[in-house]
């Protein structure tokens, strides 16, 4: 760790030109097309690797070092962050180039191929290439020499070895760099289908031999798997930075003076301590609620089966429970709503629920009720996918306030179809006068901030939930 903080200390003097004021100026932030098109469409749209270090759902909450970085990133600019997910190498810079996302934001370690491809960052933080090999079967009651014997510790010695690894990865390239240096063939064996943590616990599990890793991320694994050793490098250390397209030289330059900024924090020292060097990390990985595991919560069966039938995915309901209760049934608003998706005991009453903190009359009852609201809107707005933010702000706030900003909007020239820019702003500001005391308006004043939100989150952790865990029904990349 001691190392790692001197390399931020480098970073810091060898870029002191990357003034983080001086590159917050409008001047600054209008010269470069592709850095004023992000500011100005409020979106930032970046690739992450789905693993238990960099992105990752633990119990219902979206977590990972990388996202965390760059849930800072967006809260600077002043944008809404959009994370999408592969761990294909091929697809993410294909995506990077037709203009899919803004930013790879993975452990890239610069290499002169990439540099045809993309444009990188002054370093994040430095790693190197180790191999990542099993512990014979009886560790435990060996000798740490005769351990020492059953392992490769000379690079040498792959020679004639199988060697997993993600293909097109700098893995891949570096295994072929280290076959020629030896003199000798190892046995590459590229991987399109699995993710290099995917590869890591195959070592551990038997099922192959050999795989590569960067060093920071195979100790994590360590800890999951102690059955593993990570101590043979194969690699000199290498940079890990992000990646924006040819030509971006702005918005380059404005990550530049960020990361240079941000990584001298406390903040920064904080996130890298939390997920590289915390020993709890291992817990979270082990726990049934790991997006890694499939799961979400202990009622994740119970949902896709009150969803069955209805046209609501599992996932989006799961999403709504999250924000209204996190997965506790015994939850209760101070405004009187009760269980996972906080019922009102009216809407209870009338969907027939007997027990309101039963978790499976609870749920289905919110399904019920975000059935009838569906069903309100179906004939005005008959786009689904915009319907269903129309319902989360009725299910929030009632029915009555949503049409309101729905008049509203039509009053003021906006589409009373659309959510977002359109009638989401009228809901927002219908805590005003100006609004509520229009003679359109029938339900008076709201508190509008909270559907607002409520909309704003539900999505959010939804689009986390769908990364987290993907379906055949959802969209490629």
């Amino acid at each position: 760790m001691k190392n790692f903080f001197i390399f931020i200390l480098f970073i810091t003097v060898l870029f002191p030109s990357c003034n983080w004021e001086k590159i917050d100026s409008k001047a600054d932030i209008v010269r470069d097309h592709e850095l004023k098109r992000i500011l100005e469409s409020g979106k930032l749209r970046v690739v992450v690797d789905y693993n238990s270090t960099s992105y990752f759902v633990y119990k219902g909450n979206p977590m990972g070092f990388q996202y965390e970085l760059l849930q800072e990133l967006a809260k600077d600019m002043h944008v809404k962050l959009e994370i999408m997910v592969t761990n294909n190498m091929d697809e993410t810079f294909r995506g990077l180039r037709r203009k899919k996302f803004d930013l790879i934001a993975k452990n890239l370690i610069i290499t002169k191929t990439r540099l045809e491809a993309a444009e990188f960052t002054v370093p994040l933080m430095q790693t190197r290439q180790v191999l990542v090999q099993r512990k014979p079967e009886k560790y435990r009651q060996m000798s740490a020499m005769s351990i020492e014997n059953h392992l490769i510790r000379n690079q040498l010695d792959l020679a004639g070895k199988t060697v997993h690894v993600q293909n097109n990865s700098s893995y891949y390239r570096r295994m072929l760099h280290l076959s020629e240096e030896i003199g000798e063939d190892i046995i590459i064996q590229p991987d399109s289908i699995y993710g290099v943590e995917q590869l890591v616990a195959m070592v551990a599990k038997g099922e192959i031999d050999f795989t590569v890793c960067d060093e920071n991320v195979a100790r994590v694994n360590q800890t999951y798997y102690p059955n593993l050793d990570v101590k043979t490098p194969v690699s000199f250390p290498q940079n890990i930075a992000w990646a924006v397209r040819k030509g971006s030289s702005g918005w380059l330059e404005y990550l530049n003076a960020w990361i240079v900024n941000f990584s001298g924090t406390s903040k920064f020292r904080i996130l890298y301590q939390k997920y590289f060097e915390n020993s709890r990390s291992s817990l979270m990985v082990n726990n049934d609620y790991h997006s890694l595991k499939g799961r979400f919560s202990e009622f994740d069966d119970m949902i896709k089966e009150e969803c069955a039938g209805t046209g609501f995915d599992w996932r989006l309901i799961a999403a709504i429970i999250y924000k209204e209760s996190q997965f506790n049934p015994e939850a209760q608003s101070w405004a009187g709503a009760y269980g996972l998706m906080q019922l009102m005991p009216e809407t209870a009453e009338t969907y027939n629920v007997g027990d309101i903190q039963d978790p499976r009359m609870n749920i289905r009852a919110g399904i019920k009720n975000l059935k009838w609201l569906d069903e309100q809107f179906i004939s005005d707005v008959p786009d689904s996918t915009e319907r269903i933010k129309f319902v989360l702000a009725a299910y929030n706030v009632g029915l009555g306030h949503v049409i309101d900003a729905r008049r509203l909007a039509k009053k003021y020239d906006k589409d009373p179809a659309k959510w977002d820019d359109n009638v989401d702003y009228f809901m927002l500001n219908k805590s005003s006068a100006k609004f509520y005391r229009d003679r359109t308006v029938k339900w008076g004043y709201c508190q509008g901030s909270e559907p607002y939100n409520f909309v704003n989150n539900v999505i959010s952790i939804y689009m986390h939930y769908k990364n987290a865990i993907p379906e055949l029904t959802d969209s490629a990349l």
